[in-house]
């Protein structure tokens, strides 16, 4: 069945349409604050100089731009920079995803409708399906694909010739991407986190564009806890302009981002609802571990999945939390954090501990 705002909206709940508008707020506030070009870019000097070169390079050749591969986690600017290469080239940008690829008959319906120099923008490379991806192999190298028309001893591949084209693959898990793949990109970056200095840049240049007045010293409390992410950056630096908005004049200083950021629950560390749930489960319910991944998650009632890609990656970066054979176990850091004692000859995850059963 196809479905528009026609179908939807008779029957659509106040609650749904309030969440929709809400969203479609959020999404045009980070993309208004988004750089438009490599020198509004913040950040990730190394990746901006290289990138910076293989554009120029293209321009004075008057060539496509080489395929480029994004790597990193969610937050650091693949998108935003995916953007910044077709401004930068001048041609529009075409944006679709990995997971929204499944059949070989779907990426060639997009390859075949790009114009010439188009930048195609693929986030989350790595899941696209196998046969798609065995066909954009040829589409990067040669710009041509080989459309199947009919089914078994009648079957015919016909040659479709392709427009020069830009690919711009994003991945958070580079290591799953294959060699053949990974190895057809002129270009790959790695995008790091971002140190409190460059945060704290990133926070300026957003309140600037939402008029919001931010204290150095309050800029720095939002850098503290955003987990070395600009857009966690953006995301607390617009709920810490809500709370100074009601409950202050509407300058953010250190003690208000403080008293905002306590009621939002993210804490000194960036630490936020999840991460401290599990830690608390860890340390409460296990002393400290070793506990395997899966009891972790229905301990603190969260998907497995859930606890394993959004709250281990920080924890473990922050020394909180540490992977090993025998499952999840807390560090003295864990401890010290929750302002707990470890247990003496219990956990794992006290000094001098050896686990819950012994040697």
């Amino acid at each position: 069945m196809n479905w528009d705002a026609s179908d939807t909206a008779p029957d659509a709940g106040p609650e749904r349409l309030v969440g929709a508008a809400a969203d479609r707020e959020d999404q045009a506030v980070e993309a208004a604050l988004r750089p438009k070009d490599l020198n509004e870019f913040i950040g990730q000097e190394r990746v901006r100089q290289q990138l910076d070169l293989v554009l120029k390079a293209a321009r004075q050749r008057g060539a496509t731009a080489d395929h480029v591969l994004l790597s990193g986690a969610p937050g650091l600017g693949k998108t935003t920079l995916s953007m910044i290469i077709a401004a930068e080239m001048g041609v529009p940008i075409r944006i679709t995803s990995g997971p929204a690829i499944q059949h070989a008959g779907d990426l060639a319906a997009i390859l075949s409708s790009l114009q010439e120099g188009e930048v195609l923008f693929l986030d989350e490379i790595h899941r696209m399906s196998r046969p798609a991806e065995e066909m954009l192999y040829m589409a990067m190298e040669d710009f041509r694909v080989d459309v199947v028309v009919g089914k078994g001893p009648g079957a015919t591949a016909i040659p479709l010739e392709l427009p020069p084209f830009t690919l711009v693959g994003a991945t958070t898990r580079a290591g799953l991407l294959p060699p053949p793949l990974r190895d057809r990109f002129g270009f790959t970056a790695h995008m790091e986190f971002y140190g409190p200095a460059e945060l704290e840049r990133v926070i300026h240049r957003s309140a600037g564009l939402l008029d919001v007045s931010v204290a150095v010293e309050g800029a720095a409390e939002i850098a503290g806890r955003s987990r070395g992410t600009p857009r966690i950056a953006n995301r607390l630096l617009r709920r810490v302009r809500d709370y100074a908005q009601v409950r202050a004049d509407g300058v953010i200083t250190q003690e208000i981002a403080a008293k905002a950021l306590e009621v939002y629950e993210v804490d000194e560390r960036g630490l936020d609802r999840l991460d401290r749930a599990v830690l608390h489960a860890l340390l409460n319910l296990f002393g400290g571990g070793p506990v395997g991944l899966s009891t972790l998650a229905v301990a603190v009632g969260e998907e497995r999945e859930t606890v394993e890609e959004v709250a281990e990656p920080f924890l473990v970066r922050e020394g909180l939390l540490a992977r090993t054979p025998r499952g999840r176990i807390a560090t003295p850091a864990a401890w010290a954090h929750l302002g707990l004692t470890p247990p003496q000859g219990g956990g794992a995850g006290g000094p001098g501990q050896t686990g819950l059963f012994g040697p």
